[in-house]
C-alpha cells in the first residue's frame, strides 16, 4: 500500500501467484548460486539467507511431508501388527504427557503465538484475543492452510522436475463467480488429490487404528489433519462469491458436464476440454530427467504398499499370510481396469447409431461381474466391509499406476496402455468432481448457506450490492423469459 501496489485481488489470483512464488524458490534452490551461498556464508548470514529465502518453501515441504510420513507410518503399524507391542511402551506416565504435548504444535499454536505478540505489543493484548477471534469467524485459519498446500505442492514439484516460468496471474474484476470446473482444473493436482488421499488414509486408519482411540494426543492430531483436509478440498468453493447460489451451482454442474466430456486436440484451449487440460497437467514430467523420472515412480510406490498391507486385513483371506491374498487383489486390480476400457471401447463404437446395443453390451460385462460378487458373499463369505475395504485398497492403487503410466509416458505413447491410461483418468477425475460437486450442491440447496457464507467473507457494501446484482439478474431474467416462449 506504501508504494502504491496495492490493488483487490481474489482467492484465486492469490492462489496463482503463491504457485509462481513458490515455482521460482524452486528453482533458486536448484540453482548454484545458492549452493555457493550458502557455502562462503558464516552461520548468522547463512540463516538469515535461508529463513528469507528458500527455508519458507523448503519448511512448507518439510511439514507437509511430516503429515504423511505420520500417517502411513501409524497406518504401517496398525496393518503389520505392531501397534499392539508398541503400544505397551506408550502406556507409560511421561511417555504419554509428552506425546500429548505434541497436539498443541499440530493445532498451530505455536505459529500463533509471534503473531499475537507483535499485536499485543503494538496495540494491547485485548487487541490481540479479538483480532484473533476475529481472524477465525472469517476464516483466516482455512485460508492460510490452503496457501500451505499451494506452496507445498509446486515448490515439491519443480524441486522434482523443474520447469518454472511465468505465470500470469490477472488483474480483473475479483468480485465475481468461479465456475466449478475452473477451480478443478486450478486445484485438482494440488489440492484435491491429496485431501481425498489423506481421506482415504484416515478412515482406514479410524477402522483398524483401535488401540490408539485411548490416546488423547492422538485424537487432537487427527482433528487437525481433519481440518487440513476439508481445508484442503472445500476452501476454494468456500471463499468463492455466491458459492452457494442454486442457480449459480445449476449452471455450474452443466458447464462442468460439457467440459469433461469434450475431446480435445490441436488448437483446443484447457478450458473447453478435459483432455487438453490433461495434457497440459503433464508437461513437467515431459521435461523432467531421469532422477525426476525415478522419483516419482518411487513416490507412487507408497500406494501399492498400502495395499499390500490392506488387502491381509479381509474377512475373506481368512487370516492367510501368503503372497497368493496379494497377487489375487492384483488380479482384481486388472480385471476392472480390462472392464473399464472394454467398456470405453464399447461406447465409443456402439453409443453414437447403437445405443439399444450398447447398453445390452454393458448388461453382458456387468451382470456376470454381479453373479461372481452374490457368489463370493455365499460361498466365500465375503462381507459388506470387505466390499468397503477393497474400494479403499483398489482406488489409490489405480492412481499409483496412473502416476507411474505418465511418468513413463515415451515408453508406453504408442501402445494401447495410454488410451487406458486416458480413459482410467477422465473416470477418476468424474469421480473426484462428483465427491467435490455433491456436499457443494447439497449446502447450496439451503437458501441461508449462501447468505451467510456473504455476511461473513465481505462487508457490509458489498453484501448490498450482490444482493442488488441478483434482484436486477431475476429481472432480466425475467423480462427475457417471454422471448424465449414465443
Amino acid at each position: 500500500m506504501q508504494v502504491g501496489k496495492g490493488r483487490d485481488v481474489g482467492f484465486n489470483q492469490i492462489s496463482l501467484f503463491e504457485a509462481k512464488i513458490a515455482r521460482g524458490n524452486g528453482e533458486q534452490t536448484l540453482s548454484r548460486d545458492v549452493y555457493r551461498l550458502g557455502h562462503h556464508f558464516d552461520f548468522f548470514r547463512m540463516l538469515s539467507f535461508y529463513c528469507t529465502t528458500i527455508g519458507f518453501y523448503f519448511n512448507t515441504v518439510i511439514t507437509i511431508c511430516t503429515v504423511y510420513v505420520f500417517l502411513y507410518g501409524r497406518l504401517y503399524l496398525v496393518l503389520s501388527g505392531l501397534d499392539n507391542k508398541a503400544l505397551r511402551f506408550t502406556l507409560s506416565g511421561p511417555l504419554q504427557a509428552a506425546l500429548a504435548s505434541q497436539s498443541f504444535v499440530h493445532l498451530g499454536f505455536l505459529v500463533l503465538l509471534p503473531m499475537m505478540m507483535e499485536i499485543g505489543l503494538e496495540r494491547g493484548f485485548g487487541t490481540a484475543v479479538i483480532e484473533f477471534i476475529l481472524m477465525q469467524l472469517q476464516f483466516a485459519s482455512v485460508f492460510f492452510t490452503f496457501s500451505l498446500g499451494t506452496r507445498g505442492h509446486y515448490y515439491g514439484m519443480t524441486l522434482l522436475h523443474g520447469g518454472a516460468a511465468y505465470q500470469a496471474t490477472g488483474r480483473g474484476l475479483v468480485v465475481f463467480h468461479t465456475k466449478f470446473s475452473e477451480h478443478y482444473r486450478l486445484y485438482s493436482r494440488s489440492h484435491f488429490v491429496k485431501g481425498l488421499e489423506l481421506t482415504i488414509l484416515l478412515i482406514v486408519y479410524g477402522i483398524f487404528g483401535q488401540s490408539y482411540q485411548r490416546d488423547k494426543a492422538n485424537i487432537f492430531i487427527t482433528f487437525s489433519m481433519w481440518f487440513m483436509v476439508f481445508t484442503w478440498l472445500f476452501a476454494p468453493f468456500l471463499f468463492n462469491p455466491s458459492g452457494f447460489e442454486w442457480q449459480k451451482i445449476k449452471d455450474d454442474w452443466t458447464d462442468w458436464n460439457k467440459w469433461i466430456s469434450n475431446r480435445g486436440g490441436v488448437g483446443v484451449p484447457p478450458e473447453k476440454s478435459w483432455e487438453s487440460w490433461w495434457e497440459i497437467e503433464q508437461e513437467p514430467l515431459r521435461h523432467s530427467g531421469k532422477r525426476g523420472t525415478v522419483l516419482e515412480i518411487l513416490l507412487a510406490l507408497r500406494f501399492f504398499i498400502y495395499q499390500y498391507g490392506l488387502v491381509y486385513h479381509l474377512n475373506i483371506a481368512k487370516n492367510r499370510n501368503g503372497v497368493l491374498v496379494y497377487c489375487m487383489s492384483w488380479i482384481v486390480v486388472f480385471v476392472i481396469l480390462l472392464v473399464i476400457m472394454t467398456v470405453a471401447v464399447g461406447r465409443r463404437m456402439l453409443s453414437g447409431n447403437f445405443y439399444l446395443v450398447f447398453r445390452l453390451f454393458k448388461g453382458l460385462i456387468y451382470i456376470p461381474i454381479i453373479c461372481i460378487v452374490i457368489i463370493l458373499i455365499v460361498i466365500a463369505h465375503l462381507t459388506v466391509q470387505d466390499l468397503f475395504i477393497c474400494i479403499l485398497a483398489f482406488v489409490p492403487t489405480g492412481w499409483g499406476l496412473l502416476l507411474v503410466a505418465q511418468a513413463i509416458k515415451p515408453v508406453i505413447f504408442r501402445h494401447w496402455i495410454w488410451r487406458l491410461t486416458r480413459i482410467t483418468a477422465r473416470r477418476y477425475d468424474i469421480v473426484m468432481g462428483l465427491l467435490l460437486f455433491t456436499p457443494v450442491a447439497f449446502l447450496a440447496w439451503f437458501p441461508f448457506v449462501s447468505e451467510f457464507q456473504t455476511r461473513m467473507l465481505f462487508n457490509q457494501a458489498f453484501s448490498r450490492g450482490l444482493q442488488m446484482s441478483r434482484v436486477l439478474g431475476r429481472q432480466k431474467n425475467d423480462r427475457r423469459a417471454p422471448d424465449k416462449k414465443y
